[in-house]
């Protein structure tokens, strides 16, 4: 930590990257927003950030620019390896007090996890958002744990229960007509989960998951939602706004962001989309025949990395 004793070395807990690619989403919709949240200039290359206490077990992030090193350590114990993460003091950029997140871990042999006291210079310490209220941060961090769990969200959402724009069930047009969508044939627009409730799908958030019916197919928020990420593919949004990652050999799990709303998609299945005026909502987003064409075009503009 800057200004600490050289005997006083942070004892490290955790590492996360912040990079175009992957970062932690409590900090901002995009990468760039959350390079500014911790005050840093938004490089390409990225960033690793090292959460762990000093010896008078004061809470630290620690920003370096050796994001390779980083990386490495987080793939180990990834896959359950111990691995020792110590960056050298040239990579370092700086340190902020606190951590972004909330960790259920402490280091040995030290006090309790603490802010450090910093007699009002510098930057407040870092803190995660709180668990019990519902906003920006709270909304991508429900969407990161749908995209981390997706089996278990998914197999809550029933999907003859998605109803057609003109109140025709899925089952019932299948029959009638063999369409198999959610959305407007002629809209060009992604389907929507319909029940006339707003808010009526499974719920994220301090409370847990609960199974129900799919949102307003006419949400306001969600067709908002789906128009900006329609938008995304004319004109490409701040990086890291369009994340993907690996889900199978021919799947791709796409975690999107923008003002007010996130979304958690397969690329060969449905979405689903959190509101910040809909507090621990998830409302899932029919196949239809738009949806897939739109998937497909946002993972193009995410960055793969190797």
């Amino acid at each position: 930590m800057a200004g600490a004793d050289a005997d006083d070395a942070l004892l490290v807990l955790t590492a996360m990257l912040l990079t175009p690619a992957r970062f932690p989403s409590v900090l901002g919709d995009d990468y760039v927003a959350a390079c500014a949240a911790l005050a840093l200039e938004p490089y390409e290359e990225g960033y690793g950030l090292v959460l762990g206490q000093d010896g008078e077990g004061a809470r630290w992030t620690v920003v370096v620019d050796d994001v390779s090193l980083v990386a490495v350590a987080i793939a180990a114990w990834d896959c359950g390896m111990a691995h020792d993460l110590s960056p050298d003091e040239r990579s370092v950029v700086c340190a902020l007090p606190g951590w972004p997140l909330a960790l259920t871990v402490a280091a040995p042999g030290v006090p309790a996890p603490h802010d450090p006291e910093t007699d009002g210079l510098g930057p407040a310490p870092l803190a995660p958002p709180d668990p019990g209220s519902w906003g920006p941060a709270q909304r991508r961090l429900g969407a990161d744990e749908i995209a981390e769990r997706w089996a278990l969200w998914r197999e809550q959402i029933d999907d003859a229960a998605f109803v057609r724009p003109d109140g025709e069930r899925r089952e019932e047009a299948a029959e009638g007509t063999g369409s198999d969508g959610a959305g407007s044939e002629n809209s060009g627009e992604p389907g929507v989960g319909s029940g006339d409730e707003p808010g009526s799908g499974s719920t994220v958030g301090g409370g847990g998951a609960e199974s129900g019916a799919p949102a307003a197919g006419h949400h306001p928020g969600v067709r908002r939602a789906l128009s900006e990420a329609v938008a995304y593919t004319r004109t490409p949004p701040p990086p890291g706004r369009i994340r993907s990652v690996f889900a199978s050999a021919d799947t791709r799990t796409l975690r999107v962001d923008g003002p007010g709303w996130s979304m958690v998609a397969r690329t060969d299945d449905i979405a689903l989309i959190l509101l910040d005026e809909e507090p621990g909502a998830v409302l899932p987003v029919g196949r239809g025949p738009a949806l897939p064409g739109l998937l497909e075009a946002l993972d193009a503009l995410a960055p793969h990395p190797v």
